[in-house]
């Protein structure tokens, strides 16, 4: 269903990019709505290029005119709004926000070289793997005592590292699965949720001309 309410922030988004999953995550449990374009990567709207000079996504347009172009502002924006599974916990939030630090550097470094290894002929795309792994082992330690990596329930740390353990875990599903069990589980557990697939909806690339569709996608 096709909807346009101009009174709406407005999101720039890409499916895939875990920095955009994550954003589209903390809009949909804290129950805001926006509206949402859908972006190619490889052709890239003048108009996202004029909201923002990164021309990265996830860019959110508030109706204000304020823009918020980091995946985290994004989430901790739509959070301050509404909290309902307090994923922004004050006695984890400090902990969460140097967990992310950690996954948003060193990681997710390592973890570009292991997905795109014939970028990097430097070394195997095993020596990547095995460099990113120093991260998920502190993950899996975490784990062992607990459901989730802070705490017995999901916090921003979860929901914001999620994502990226994805995108590892898809690059060899069957070896991910076999040397990282407990993370995978709790991988696994998220991904398998109706807000999850909810927040996975296709949507159509938006084009100069096209109306908005409403996030999450409901009824108009």
């Amino acid at each position: 269903m096709i909807c346009a309410d101009a009174e709406k922030p407005l999101l720039y988004s890409f499916r895939r990019c875990p920095y955009a999953i994550r954003a589209r995550f903390a809009i949909a449990v804290s129950g805001q709505q926006v509206l949402l374009r859908e972006v190619r990567l490889s052709q890239k709207p003048d108009q996202l290029r004029a909201v923002s000079a990164k021309a990265t996504v996830p860019v959110l347009l508030l109706s204000s005119g304020e823009v918020i172009d980091e995946s985290l502002d994004i989430m901790l924006w739509a959070l301050r709004q509404h909290d309902p599974e307090r994923w922004l916990d004050e006695e984890t939030q400090s902990m969460s926000l140097e967990l992310i630090q950690e996954c948003e550097t060193e990681f997710k470094l390592h973890l570009d070289h292991y997905k795109y290894a014939e970028r990097f002929p430097q070394h195997s795309q095993t020596h990547y793997r095995t460099q990113a792994q120093t991260f998920l082992y502190e993950l899996e330690r975490r784990l062992q005592s607990s459901r989730y990596l802070l705490t017995s329930r999901a916090v921003l740390a979860d929901i914001a590292i999620l994502p990226f353990v994805r995108q590892f875990a898809g690059v060899d599903a069957d070896w991910f699965g076999a040397e990282h069990p407990v993370l995978a589980g709790w991988m696994n557990h998220q991904l398998e949720s109706h807000l999850f697939q909810s927040v996975m909806a296709r949507y159509s690339v938006w084009k100069a001309g096209d109306e908005e569709v409403l996030f999450p996608r409901l009824s108009c």
